[in-house]
């Protein structure tokens, strides 16, 4: 994992601009990220204030491909990702990028995270609008300068919902050896770190 003094101090840098805007904010946004294996990336969302609904899938690609099988075999070009319903006027997009670097994904890792190896377990951000896709690149710009080595790219591409099976897989399975050892101690860092955000 990335040493947590450098990352969690730029990603909670003034500079970011993460809070909500006084604006008027839709009911509910949508964000989709890829950070490894999705029952990692579902359990931490699940437990953000402010999101209402995480669905893990496969982002890029095609939806004739989108199925396990062929999306672990690497040869459709599609990432492990979470789809993320949320509401803004409890958390921002720019929030959740914060989470998503600092605590639910290593950022520096390529192709990989943790024994997950592959294109299918690379770090990427599937903006669904201008907005996101300027806050986006923003973080990782600043990362960079900062001399941090992100591999996260920003990609385009649409999200196709995964097998039954793999839904809410974490909270279904809290005593499964992967999530002991890979899953929950992300959660337990969202909580520590980021008490705010936090929901049991």
């Amino acid at each position: 994992m990335i040493k947590p003094l450098g990352l969690l101090a730029l990603a909670g840098a003034a500079s970011f601009s993460l809070s909500t805007s006084a604006v008027a904010q839709p009911a509910t946004e949508t964000a989709v990220l890829a950070g490894g294996c999705f029952w990692g990336m579902e359990s931490v969302f699940e437990h953000v204030k402010g999101v209402k609904d995480v669905v893990s899938g496969y982002a890029g690609g095609t939806a004739r491909d989108a199925k396990y099988d062929k999306v672990s075999g690497e040869g459709t070009g599609h990432a492990e990702a979470v789809r993320i319903t949320f509401d803004p006027r409890q958390v921002s997009y720019g929030q959740l990028l914060k989470i998503y670097f600092a605590v639910a994904h290593d950022p520096t890792q390529v192709n990989r995270q943790g024994p997950d190896v592959g294109p299918s377990y690379r770090s990427a951000i599937f903006p669904q609008n201008a907005a996101q896709k300027q806050l986006a690149a923003s973080f990782i710009q600043q990362l960079r300068a900062r001399g941090n080595k992100i591999a996260t790219k920003i990609e385009s591409g649409g999200f196709y919902p995964a097998e039954a099976y793999h839904q809410d897989f974490a909270r279904r399975n809290p005593n499964y050896p992967y999530i002991v050892i890979n899953d929950a101690p992300k959660v337990a860092k969202l909580k520590r770190t980021y008490p705010q955000f936090y929901k049991a």
